[in-house]
């Protein structure tokens, strides 16, 4: 009986948050909505949390871990543009809640935690077209870029003098450099921190 009470809310939760957070933003790409709109974000919280499953911004999880903002993922999902050509690795942020929206639109996807992308624990040898990561980073380890496919794309938040934004990039020729889209509240995954230095 409350799961089928249940349900019709989260249906519900999920349009508003559709129309009142991402249209109104200019998200109106249909498989973004789409994916939005089948995936419960519910699912991906414990069970304390689940009354903030659709509120405007991220919920930081106990021990570490989030499930950012709809818009957060929304502008990811445009920004990466997935396609079903594309071999997918996602840099976790905790949840498993963006492999979940990506994974229908891809060829592949395969998922590492925000730790062990940070130190370079990856596929040995494999490269993806597409890297999506769930959270802002200070740096892109060597490793992580290394898993870029030439003419591969990734789309990540990123810390810039303390303002978290959303960027992407392309490798070319071996390198890649990651260009900011726009200001976004992101949460920051705190493995890819710059070592901090001191100042005399």
């Amino acid at each position: 009986m409350t799961t089928m009470t249940a349900q019709p809310d989260s249906a519900a939760a999920r349009k508003a948050m559709i129309d009142s957070q991402l249209r109104t933003s200019g998200i109106n790409e249909e498989f973004v909505l789409s994916r939005m709109i089948t995936v419960p974000r519910e699912n991906f919280l414990p069970e304390d949390k689940l009354a903030l499953a659709y509120i405007d911004r991220a919920v930081l999880l106990d021990g570490g871990g989030h499930l950012a903002s709809p818009l957060f993922y929304g502008k990811l999902l445009i920004e990466a543009d997935p396609r079903d050509t594309d071999d997918v690795l996602i840099v976790e942020g905790g949840t498993g809640y963006l492999a979940q929206l990506v994974r229908p639109l891809v060829k592949s996807i395969e998922t590492v935690s925000a730790a062990d992308a940070a130190a370079g624990k990856l596929s040995s040898g494999r490269t993806f077209s597409l890297v999506m990561v769930d959270g802002a980073i200070e740096q892109l380890p060597g490793a992580l870029a290394g898993s870029i496919a030439e003419d591969g794309r990734i789309v990540t938040g990123y810390v810039l003098r303390q303002v978290t934004r959303l960027a992407s990039g392309r490798k070319v020729a071996r390198q890649v450099a990651l260009q900011p889209v726009e200001d976004l509240g992101i949460p920051i995954l705190a493995d890819f921190n710059k070592p901090k230095s001191w100042k005399f």
